[in-house]
C-alpha cells in the first residue's frame, strides 16, 4: 500500500495494473455468485427462478448505488483530501460516508419491506413467482444496512489507495455467499431447507461478516484512513461526497432502465431470441467487472493527483486506464465476434438459440471496447468530481435504445436490427463520454 505521495508520482500503467488486479479477482468472484445463486434457485423450481428474475433488478440497483455510485463519491472525496495532504479531513469523511450509507441502507429496507409486493408486481410479478420474489426480497433487503456499510468501508479504503484489503474481503464475502446460500437455501446436511429466504440470508450473513472485518480494520489504525466517531459532522463534507454520489446514482438508474427496456423489447421477438440475448448478457456480466476494476483503480489516482494540483497527471491516468480497459475487453469482444459459438455452447445445444446468440455477438461484441473505454472514463470522472458529461452520455444511450427499439418494433424489423442498435448505442456511449472528458476542465 503506497503512500498518497507515491501514488501521485509512480509510473501510470504499472500502477494502474497493480491496483486493478485485486479488484478484478474480487469483482469476477462477485459476478460468479449470481451464477451460483441461479443454480441454487433452479434446484428449487421454476417459480423461484421467475421470482429471482423479478427481484434481480432491485438487487442489482442497490449494489450499483452502494458500491459504484455512492461508493465512487466516497472514494473521490477521500482521495482528493489525501492528495492535498489533509489527513484529518480524510478521516472525517469516513464517518460522513458511514452516516450517508447507513441512512440509505435503512431507506432501502423500509422501501422494500413496506412496499415490496406492489413494487415487484409493477415489474411483472404474479402469483407464485411474486410470492417467491417476496420471500427472497424480504430477507435480502432487511439486511440492506450491512450491504451499504460494507461497500462504504470498502470505498473509503479504495479512496485511500488500498485495493488489496477490500478486494480480499469481497472475495471472501463472495465465497461466503456461495457456501451460506447453498447451506441455508438448499438445506445441505442436517440444515433445514429455507428456500429463497435461505439463499437471501446467506448473502446478508456474508456481507455482515465482511463489514465487521472492515469496520475493525478502519478502527484499528492500520488503514491509511480511520473511522473516528469523535469527528464533527459538517455540511461541506456531506456535500463533497454527495456531489459525486448523487449524480452517479442517475447513471446507475439509467443503466438498470436500459437493461429492462432491452430485455422487454427482445422478449417480444420470442423465447429463443430472449435466450440468445441472455447468453450474450451473461458474458457481459463477467466482462464488466474487468472495466470496473480498472476504473476503481483509476479513481483514487485521479483524485489524489488533483488534490496535489497535478491536473495533467490526472488526465493521463484517465486516458491510460480507459485505453487499458478498452484493449482488454475489446480484445475479448473481437475473439467472441469471430468464434461466438464457443461461448454459447456452454449453455445450450438448441440450434435456434445458438443462432440468435451468434447474431448478437457478431453485432454487439465488436463494440465492447468502446463501452469499456467510456465506462472507465466515467470512473475517472468520479475521481475528478466532473460527472455531468459521462452521465449525459448514459442518457444518450438510454434514449437511443428506448426510442430506436420502439421504432424497430413498430416497423416489424428483425431481431438482428435490435442487436445492431445495442451495438451502436455502446459505441456512441464510449465516444460521447470521451468527448465529455476531453472538453471539460478538471482541477477547478
Amino acid at each position: 500500500m503506497a503512500a498518497p505521495s507515491d501514488l501521485t508520482t509512480a509510473p501510470l500503467l504499472p500502477t494502474i495494473w497493480r491496483l486493478s488486479l485485486p479488484n478484478m479477482f474480487a469483482m469476477v468472484a462477485t459476478a460468479l455468485v449470481s451464477v451460483a445463486e441461479t443454480v441454487y434457485v433452479g434446484v428449487l423450481g421454476t417459480a423461484p427462478l421467475a421470482g429471482m428474475a423479478l427481484v434481480f433488478p432491485l438487487i442489482m440497483l442497490q449494489q450499483m448505488l452502494s458500491a459504484g455510485s455512492m461508493g465512487g463519491g466516497i472514494a473521490s472525496a477521500i482521495s482528493r483530501a489525501l492528495g492535498a495532504g489533509q489527513q484529518a479531513r480524510a478521516d472525517a469523511l469516513v464517518l460522513h460516508a458511514v452516516v450517508i450509507s447507513a441512512m440509505l441502507g435503512l431507506f432501502f429496507s423500509a422501501l422494500v419491506l413496506g412496499w415490496g409486493r406492489p413494487l415487484i408486481a409493477l415489474i411483472g410479478g404474479r402469483e407464485a413467482a411474486l410470492d417467491q420474489a417476496l420471500a427472497y426480497a424480504s430477507v435480502a433487503f432487511a439486511g440492506s444496512l450491512v450491504i451499504w456499510l460494507l461497500n462504504a468501508f470498502a470505498s473509503a479504503l479504495r479512496g485511500a489507495g488500498d485495493m488489496k484489503t477490500p478486494s480480499v474481503t469481497l472475495l471472501l464475502v463472495a465465497l461466503g455467499q456461495i457456501v451460506f446460500g447453498g447451506l441455508l437455501g438448499l438445506g445441505w446436511g442436517p440444515v433445514p431447507r429455507l428456500g429463497m429466504a435461505g439463499i437471501a440470508l446467506g448473502q446478508v450473513l456474508a456481507f455482515a461478516l465482511g463489514g465487521a472485518y472492515l469496520y475493525r480494520h478502519l478502527r484499528s489504525g492500520r488503514a491509511r484512513v480511520r473511522l473516528r466517531f469523535t469527528a464533527r459532522l459538517q455540511r461541506e463534507a456531506f456535500h463533497d461526497i454527495l456531489k459525486v454520489g448523487a449524480v452517479s446514482s442517475l447513471s446507475a438508474l439509467q443503466t438498470v432502465l436500459t437493461i429492462l427496456i432491452v430485455t422487454r423489447i427482445v422478449a417480444g421477438f420470442g423465447t429463443e431470441a430472449l435466450a440468445g440475448y441472455g447468453i450474450g448478457a451473461r458474458l457481459e456480466f463477467l466482462l464488466i467487472p474487468i472495466t470496473f476494476a480498472i476504473g476503481v483503480a483509476c479513481l483514487p489516482l485521479v483524485g489524489m493527483a488533483l488534490g496535489a494540483g497535478r491536473v495533467q497527471r490526472a488526465r493521463r491516468v484517465a486516458w491510460t486506464g480507459a485505453g487499458l480497459a478498452a484493449a482488454l475487453v475489446g480484445g475479448i469482444g473481437l475473439l467472441v465476434a469471430l468464434w461466438p459459438d464457443a461461448w454459447s455452447r456452454l449453455f445450450t445445444d438448441e440450434a435456434q438459440v445458438i443462432a440468435h446468440a451468434r447474431s448478437y455477438f457478431r453485432w454487439v461484441a465488436p463494440a465492447y471496447g468502446f463501452f469499456a473505454f467510456g465506462l472507465c472514463l466515467y470512473f475517472a470522472a468520479q475521481g475528478a468530481g466532473k460527472l455531468l458529461g459521462p452521465v449525459l452520455a448514459g442518457t444518450l444511450r438510454l434514449v437511443l435504445v428506448a426510442v430506436g427499439g420502439w421504432l424497430l418494433v413498430q416497423g416489424g424489423a428483425p431481431v438482428w436490427s435490435m442487436f445492431a442498435l445495442i451495438s451502436v448505442a455502446m459505441l456512441l456511449y464510449g465516444l460521447a463520454t470521451a468527448l465529455a472528458v476531453y472538453c471539460v476542465r478538471w482541477g477547478d
